[in-house]
C-alpha cells in the first residue's frame, strides 16, 4: 500500500482528496495536516511514502513544510495547489518537491501522480510542464557544472543527464539496458552525491550546468 498524508488548511479539500485518493486499492490516507507546521510534524511520525501538500497556508507554508520534510529524507512530496505562479512552481521544485499539480487535476491524474512520486519518479501537471520547459530555454549560458559532478562516475553521469532529461526509472532502465531496480539504485545514489532531495531537483541542477 502508498500511504500518503494530506496537508491543506481547508477541511473540505482534504475529504475530496481522501475520497479520490481511496478509489484506487493501492493507496490508503494515513493522516492529515491543516498547516505546515503539522505536516512536518506528522511527515515524522507516520513516515508516509507521500505528503499531498498545498503551498498557500496559515503560519508555516508548504515551501518551507516542504523543505524541511525533504531535507530530513523523511518522504516525498508532491505540491498540489490552486496557484500555479511561477514563483510558487519554481520555489516549490527548488526546496525538494518531486512533483507539481493543480487542484483542478481529475482523479485519475492525481492516483498516476501519487503513484509514480511513491515509485521514484517526478511528475508535473501538463499545466506547468511547458513553462518550465521554456524558462530553461530563456535562461542564460549553463554555468560551469560544480565540482561534485566531477566525482561522479561515469553510469552516474549518464544518469544525471537522463534526469535532466526527465526520464523515469523505467525509462532509464531501458536507455541503459538495466533493470529498473538497479535504475532506481543509481538514481538514489546520485542524488546522494549531489545533495539533492528530490530527482527534479537534479533535473535543474542538470539543465543549469549543460548536461541535459
Amino acid at each position: 500500500m502508498i500511504s500518503v498524508l494530506l496537508a491543506d488548511d481547508h477541511a473540505a479539500i482534504r475529504a475530496g482528496m481522501r475520497l479520490m485518493l481511496e478509489q484506487a486499492p493501492d493507496i490508503t490516507v494515513v493522516g492529515e495536516a491543516a498547516d505546515g507546521a503539522v505536516a512536518i510534524r506528522q511527515a515524522a511520525a507516520l513516515r508516509p511514502d507521500v505528503v499531498l501538500m498545498d503551498i498557500r497556508m496559515p503560519g508555516t507554508d508548504g515551501i518551507t513544510a516542504t523543505r524541511a520534510i525533504t531535507s530530513a529524507g523523511v518522504c516525498d512530496v508532491l505540491i498540489l495547489t490552486t496557484f500555479d505562479f511561477d514563483d510558487y512552481l519554481f520555489g516549490a521544485l527548488r526546496a525538494g518537491a518531486a512533483g507539481f499539480l493543480l487542484k483542478s487535476v481529475e482523479p485519475a491524474a492525481l492516483i498516476e501522480a501519487v503513484r509514480r512520486v511513491a515509485a521514484g519518479d517526478g511528475f508535473l501537471a501538463p499545466e506547468v510542464t511547458r513553462r518550465l520547459l521554456t524558462a530553461f530555454v530563456a535562461a542564460p549560458v549553463p554555468v560551469p557544472a560544480p565540482p561534485v559532478i566531477e566525482g561522479l562516475t561515469e553510469r552516474e553521469r549518464e544518469v544525471f543527464a537522463a534526469l535532466g532529461r526527465g526520464l523515469s526509472n523505467a525509462d532509464l532502465a531501458a536507455e541503459l539496458a538495466i533493470t529498473e531496480a538497479t535504475a532506481k539504485t543509481h538514481v538514489s545514489r546520485v542524488l546522494g552525491k549531489l545533495g539533492c532531495t528530490s530527482r527534479v531537483q537534479a533535473a535543474i541542477l542538470a539543465k543549469e550546468a549543460g548536461l541535459a
